[in-house]
This record gives C-alpha cells, structure tokens and sequence, in this order.
C-alpha cells in the first residue's frame, strides 16, 4: 500500500523517519517480488531446450568464475531460442572480448558475429579465438582418450602406453610414422604457446600391430574403422588421407573405401566450416545502424548482448524491431549511470535518440530518473547482503576530494574523471595530488597540511556516509526495475513482438545485472 510505504518519510521535512518500513517498501517494489519476470526453466521448456545443454566442456576452462558462469547459462539460452527459430546466426552487440561469441560457435555450432566498437577489444578477440580453437579441440579429445585406449588395447591384446595432458598432432608426424621405430615414443609439442603442455604418445607402427587392428570379421572391421576414424576427427584432413593410406598390409573393401574417403570429405568440411564461426567486427552501433553494410551476408538471425553498456542496451531492442532479419533478441545490460535521458536537461534535441525512457507510457509521463538515480541502480543488493560490502574508505576519500574541489578551486562540475585513482594511492594526500592531476588541476595550491585538514574534519561523517550508501544500495533494484520495465513495455508496444519478458539469467551475487530482456517475433 503507497500510503503505508508513505509514512516512511515525514509529510513535512520529507526526511526518513522509518528506516525499516524504507527497507520493505523497495522490497516490495524489487523485480523478484512484482512477479513480472518468467523463470528460465520455463522459457527453455516452451522453446523446447534440453536442460543439460550440449555436450562438451565447461567455459571455466577458460575464463574466471563470473565470466563462466554468464556464458554458461546465456549460450545455452541463445541456442534454444535459435534453435526454436531455426536460425544459425547470430549477432553479438559490445561482443568485447569474445567469450560469449567464441563459446557459441565452438560449443554450439553457431555462426557468430561479434561486433565491438574497440579495435583492440576485437583484435583481441581474434587473437584469443585463434588460441582458444586449439584448446578447444584438444579439450574435447580428452574424453575420448580412455575409450580409444580400450579399443587398441582389445585390438592388439597388449596394453598401449599413453600419457595425454593435450591432444594436437601434427602432419609430419603422420607422415612419417611408418619410419618410426616400434614402441616409439614421440614428444608432441602443443601448438598453443601459452599452454606450455607437452605429450607423450606411445604410438606401434609394426605390421602385426596394424594387421591386427584391421583384420576380423567384416563387422568388427567396420566397428573398429569407425572408431578408430571418430578417434582422428581431431587430425588435420588431409593427415586423416595419408595416415589411411599408409596401411598398405591390407587390402580395403569398396565400401570401407567410400566410408573412409566420406569421413575425409566430412572432416575436411568440419575443418573449414570450423575457421569461420567467429568473426569479430569493429564498429560503432546506434539506433540507425545498418547491419546490412557491417555483415554482407546477413540473413535471419538473433541479436544478443551481454552487458551492453548504457545506451547500447536500449539501441539493440529498437534494432531488434527495426529489422525484418532479426527474428529474436536476448539482451542483458549494464551500466545504468551512462544512459542518456531525454528529460533530464529538458533541452530540446528532436533528433537525438535517448537511452531513457524506451516505452511511450514514460514518455507522455516526461519521466526522469537522473545521474544519482541511475548511479544507485548500478550498486549490487545481494552481494552486500551476503558480506561484500562497500569500499566506504574509497568512497569516503572522493566526497572529501569533491568538497575540496568546489571550496578551493569552484568547481562544481566536470567533464573529466578521477577513475581507479584510490588502489593507487599510499595516503589520502596521495590520493588528492593524483586526482587533481587527472582533473588538470593546479595541486600546488594545496600543502599537504590543508588536504589532512580536510579529511580530519569529516572523518567522523564517515559512518553517516556508509549509512547513506547502505540505503542507496536498498533503494537500488526499485530504480532497475523502472528501466528494466521500460525496454519490457518498449516491446509490448510493439505490434511486430510475438512473445517478450525479463529472464533472471544469473546467480546475483556472481554477476549483479542478471536480468535478460528477451523477445521473439
């Protein structure tokens, strides 16, 4: 009830007066607790997902545990709602480094362009790419180690040596391994350089070894052919071909013939397909963005974006309705505090496209929420609440620096940014000298002395100021809702949405913008 929550805060001086009835009241109005949102198991059975996700490895093999985890839980989303649409591409919107694009085409087989407007985040995504394909492969080899050590061991009734940590084999030792002495071993140098692995491999090359692994019965043949065939998926192609041919001390049916040269034809099309899943573009997206003259080949696809920064967010959804091609949208955003809001100078700019508000409903409403506001939406509930709390000391030192600002030098606002200046710095005189240096500031006016004053002189407001920060971050999920609920109404608007909702993707203490914004034609 509003007028319950309205007593939180007397009629006259409008000051708090209830701190515990505040606590309640944006409880009450937090996302979990509104029942708008649709849980993700029942997304992933409407579009027929399997819970389980593909087979192969876990991202943590490759990123930290929150990275990990987003990218999990986001790729197996992606592809059931491609799957659904029977769509093979995808386009990742502030794509950054890669994680999420490069899982998706390795993991899922999907054709993923991730655009980024940094040249040096998508040269390190090629990069990173490039590395991360051999990991990949010699990853997902391990699993079939064991199997194939069964099968040899059966085959030649003598136990084959081997001792895997990675699994890439190069040409030339293919090439060569008839001339490889028997019981042989052979160092494998990894090719990825900052994965230092090396293997050891115990490979027979003697007749009897090779006349026994292919003799038999017709169907144990077959059998073992094709084991031993999947085993040498992971071989260049063209390694595949001459290692078969290499076995000259059997004579090959026809049809054993066809069924190697088929899984040749196969791998080598695996192989080319495989070296372009992934292209990361460089480019800046707007909301007048023409996909088209970014990906030449465009066809029907799905935008997707993870943590797409302040307006980009917004920008992805009116693409989204914008294009015909673009048949479904899977969008979590970040970094509320840079939103532009079209009410909150009240200038008139008619044709500039602002990140705040999307839906029509707040437009006709002229509804502003400010920088304080969104400031406050970016601040993490449940991670305070489990003990991470916030950096008072550091927040502490940048409302002294800013009262310092306005006293000694008037001003009260500018376009320029202290940033990480508090890790850096010794001593709270450290830290001021630093931080008027990055505003460009004559710092020679101060003596060390005046700065200590400063800080002497509020050090007693320093739990005023953690109290103060404690009820932001309480307030917090209230003003993630209202934009969150905007870009949900922006779609409900929409006559061309067959279906849209909020998603809670992620656990909120791994990754605090867990929401997903996600809709289909």
């Amino acid at each position: 009830d509003d007028d319950i929550f309205s007593s939180a805060f007397c009629e006259n001086s409008e000051k708090l007066i209830n701190v515990h009835l505040f606590a309640l009241a944006a409880k009450y109005y937090s996302l979990s607790n509104l029942g708008v949102c649709t849980p993700i198991e029942d997304v992933l059975e409407a579009l027929k997902g399997d819970s389980e996700g593909a087979t192969g490895i876990k991202p943590d093999e490759f990123m930290n545990n929150k990275k990990s985890h987003e990218v999990q839980v986001m790729s197996e989303l992606v592809d059931s709602i491609a799957n659904y649409c029977g769509i093979k591409q995808v386009i990742d919107i502030g794509s950054g480094k890669g994680y999420l694009s490069s899982f998706l085409s390795m993991q899922y087989n999907l054709k993923v362009y991730g655009i980024d407007s940094s040249s040096s985040n998508t040269n390190g995504a090629h990069e990173r790419n490039r590395k991360l394909k051999k990991h990949w492969r010699a990853y997902q080899s391990r699993g079939k180690e064991n199997l194939k050590s069964q099968h040899l061991e059966k085959a030649n009734d003598r136990p084959v040596e081997s001792e895997i940590n990675c699994k890439t084999i190069n040409k030339e030792l293919l090439h060569n391994a008839n001339s490889l002495p028997n019981q042989d071993q052979v160092i494998i140098q990894d090719l990825v350089p900052s994965c230092g692995f090396t293997e050891t491999a115990t490979l027979k090359t003697n007749t009897e070894a090779e006349a026994d692994l292919m003799t038999g019965t017709q169907s144990h043949e077959t059998k073992l052919s094709d084991e031993v065939l999947a085993i040498l998926n992971v071989l260049p192609a063209d390694a595949v071909e001459d290692f078969s041919s290499s076995h000259n001390c059997v004579e090959l049916c026809e049809e054993e013939k066809v069924q190697r040269k088929m899984t040749s034809l196969q791998t080598k099309a695996r192989k080319s397909s495989e070296s372009n899943l992934y292209f990361p573009l460089t480019s800046c997206i707007t909301a007048e963005t023409e996909l088209s003259d970014i990906i030449t080949d465009l066809e029907d696809c799905m935008m997707v974006g993870l943590h797409t920064c302040g307006d980009l967010a917004a920008n992805t959804l009116r693409i989204f309705t914008a294009k015909p091609e673009i048949k479904a949208v899977c969008s979590v955003g970040c970094c509320y505090h840079l939103l532009s809001e079209e009410f909150e100078n009240r200038e008139e700019c008619h044709d500039q496209v602002w990140g705040f508000p999307m839906c029509q409903y707040l437009k006709d409403k002229g509804w502003c929420c400010g920088r304080n506001a969104r400031m406050s939406a970016c601040l993490a509930l449940e991670r305070v609440a489990v003990g991470q709390m916030l950096p008072t000391e550091s927040l502490f030192y940048r409302a002294v620096l800013q009262v310092i600002i306005e006293e000694i030098y008037g001003v009260t606002k500018s376009d320029r940014h202290v940033g990480k200046t508090f890790s850096k710095s010794s001593s709270f005189v450290d830290y001021v000298r630093r931080s008027l240096k990055k505003l460009e500031l004559d710092d020679s006016k101060l003596l060390d002395s005046c700065i200590m004053d400063y800080y002497e002189k509020y050090k007693h407001r320093m739990n005023e100021l953690e109290a103060f920060n404690m009820l932001k971050v309480v307030l917090a999920p209230c003003i993630e809702v209202l934009i969150l609920l905007d870009r949900l109404c922006y779609l409900k608007e929409q006559e061309n949405i067959a279906w849209s909702g909020l998603v809670k993707l992620f656990d909120p203490v791994k990754s605090p913008r867990c929401y997903a914004v996600i809709a289909l034609k």
